[in-house]
């Protein structure tokens, strides 16, 4: 009996050292794929981080911006940051996204058969960095996205550094480009949906965002000798039928996520005082597009917006009184596209440059280009007499630059929060103080890191909040006075 028991003890003993041994085996099906297609990653990365942040950018994004004003459920119009409801909240998506990329990115190094999308997957992680770093500030990235490796607190990077170190932002470009000008292979560029495959058409992306970028450090850093040359190539997004876009659909799975939403959360969203104001102004009838006409129309008013944050338990608003989004983001969702880059961005980029010297070019010409694209991606049939009246350059003494960043900021109503970054680092378009702020009266200039990153990166969060005590009125690096 004795001896049984040994017999038995000894070989589970063996059983389980030689299951140890070949676990991996065992338990590995042969038939499975242990890696995603770099195709299908490709086409992941860009719909996921394209759907998720056209919808941040309506529901969050264009309330810091003051395109739209939300009369109910709105602690995040109010400025309460902290609390985001129906959005307000891309830290996870960014990340999630730069997650797949690295993925798409590592297997494009690894394996030559995929190294055709190692140039785009750079110009990816380069587009998405500046997200984040833009709306946060400091925030981990040389340390990130390296779980494997065992590494889950990572540290914050400065701004400065994401921008302009190595594998920075503006390195990522430059690096993109390059590995897009040396791939010598026969192979496609699978699951792209921005640009078909076109690799021509990912360098002229790419410099657009170059162009992009560095006009958002230009306070910071010397920018006007990269600028030039970057200008002189002649390759980057000069019509629509280049833009980094892909179209959403009519009906589900790929609609506009506003259309899936039920009517009481859609109705929450008016136009706001601040577009009514400009658009009027400036008999832009594009606000046709943009918002619907108001229900109770009273005294011949057709468009009314209402002034961002009000505070709903304090005023009673009736929707019926103030203009819907227009129908492109409700009913006629195959009209709108996921905007990733477009050539109105570039030529209002180009203009805001030549008219301060960075760049020889003619910044009229920049400047009127970009109204008349941003003119036919909304498709909006454009005025003969729009460039005589208030939108004429410089008319009756206006700033250029007022012209040119407000019209950027129409033009890029939905793309994500282009229009609230664009205003911390100009002061234009003039937004107006909130009804109810949540934030002392001022307009925030960060979005504060989600809680969770006090709980599960303690030690780092700590560190990076030690000056600016997570504020939301602590300006980034490249925001300047």
């Amino acid at each position: 009996m004795k001896n049984s028991i040994l017999y038995f003890v000894f070989a589970i003993a063996l059983s389980l050292s030689s299951c140890d041994k070949n676990f991996e085996n065992i338990n590995t099906n042969p038939n499975a794929p242990t890696t995603v297609q770099a195709g299908l990653l490709l086409r992941q990365v860009i719909y996921d981080f394209g759907e998720e942040m056209s919808y941040e950018g309506f529901v969050a994004g264009n309330l810091l911006g003051q395109h739209f004003t939300m009369v109910d459920f709105n602690l995040f119009d109010r400025h309460g940051l902290s609390d985001p409801q129906l959005g307000g909240n891309p830290w996870p998506v960014i990340y999630r996204n730069l997650r797949d990329n690295e993925i798409l990115l590592n297997q494009a190094k690894r394996n030559p058969n995929q190294s055709i999308y190692e140039g785009p997957a750079l110009i990816l992680k380069a587009y998405m960095a500046a997200a984040l770093t833009d709306i946060y500030g400091d925030v981990p990235y040389s340390e990130a996205l390296q779980g494997q490796a065992g590494v889950i607190t990572p540290s914050y990077d400065s701004q400065e550094a994401i921008y302009t170190a190595d594998n920075g932002i503006l390195d990522n470009l430059k690096k993109g480009i390059a590995a897009i000008d040396n791939y010598s292979g026969t192979g496609n560029l699978e699951g792209d949906i921005l640009f078909d495959g076109n690799l021509t058409a990912w360098i002229a992306f790419a410099h657009s965002l170059q162009i992009k970028y560095l006009m958002r450090i230009s306070e910071k850093i010397e920018v006007a000798t990269a600028l030039q040359e970057i200008y002189d190539t002649g390759l980057f997004i000069q019509n629509n039928r280049d833009n980094a876009v892909f179209n959403f659909t009519s009906g589900l799975p790929n609609s506009f996520r506003m259309q899936q939403l039920r009517d009481g959360d859609f109705n929450l969203f008016v136009l706001s005082a601040t577009m009514e104001e400009i658009l009027k102004a400036l008999e832009d009838p594009r606000i046709n597009v943009l918002f619907r006409q108001v229900q109770n129309s009273t005294g011949g008013i057709t468009y009314k917006g209402l002034l961002n944050g009000p505070d709903a338990s304090q005023t009673s608003i009736s929707v019926a009184d103030f203009s819907l989004p227009g129908t492109i983001f409700r009913e006629g969702t195959e009209a709108l596209d996921a905007n990733f880059m477009t050539a109105a961005e570039t030529h209002f980029l180009l203009a805001e440059a030549a008219e301060k010297g960075l760049i020889n070019a003619d910044a009229l010409m920049h400047y009127e280009q970009g109204i008349t694209s941003a003119f036919a991606y909304w498709q909006t049939a454009f005025p003969t007499a729009y460039l005589n009246g208030s939108a004429a350059y410089g008319a009756n003494g206006a700033d250029k630059i007022e012209q040119i960043i407000t019209q950027k900021w129409i033009a890029n109503s939905i793309n994500g929060y282009e229009g609230w970054i664009e205003y911390r680092r100009t002061g234009f378009p003039k937004l107006k103080p909130i009804a109810a702020s949540l934030n002392n009266d001022l307009i925030p200039v960060r979005m504060p890191y989600p809680t969770d990153e006090a709980a599960l990166n303690p030690e780092h969060y700590k560190a990076a909040t030690s000056a600016n005590g997570n504020s939301l009125d602590a300006k980034v690096w490249w925001d300047v006075d």
